[in-house]
């Protein structure tokens, strides 16, 4: 079986090995700013008709936080705790995200990247995947 997201406009599933999935953001044609989510609108200029846009696997990180709770729909309830951070992407987007790690593991302004991680299966037997950053691999 695939792969299908939680919810259909937001990032790229790769079918490559080694492929990164991609956020699916915006940019306007007038004034070049780039958004995600997806718009129609731009959010500076006001002009429509932005296209749709890839933005890039990897940003930085800006702020983040610990939470001790259960994530919502974790398919193993013995995670009781996550972070949460929001990541500058070198389009220009600020995104909030899931993060990958422990407490310890985040440093402001440490380089991060986009992955995929398994909520469960579809009736289909699909995987259903989110996004989430992980710090990159060496990245001190």
């Amino acid at each position: 079986m695939g792969r299908v997201p939680i919810e259909a406009g937001f990032f790229t599933i790769p079918e490559e090995p080694g492929e990164p999935p991609r956020l699916l953001g915006s940019r306007c044609g007038a004034c070049v700013e780039h958004f995600y989510p997806r718009r129609l609108v731009c959010g500076r200029c006001i002009a429509e008709g932005c296209e749709d846009v890839l933005l890039g696997p990897t940003g930085s990180l800006h702020t983040r936080t610990y939470v001790h709770v259960p994530l919502f729909a974790k398919r193993n309830a013995k995670v009781s705790a996550y972070g949460v951070g929001q990541v500058d992407l070198p389009e220009g987007p600020r995104v909030q995200s899931v993060l990958v790690g422990g407490p310890e593991d985040f440093r402001i302004g440490m380089a991060m990247e986009l992955e995929l991680e398994v909520l469960g299966e579809d009736k289909d037997g699909n995987d259903i995947v989110i996004y989430r950053f992980k710090p990159v691999e060496g990245a001190a």
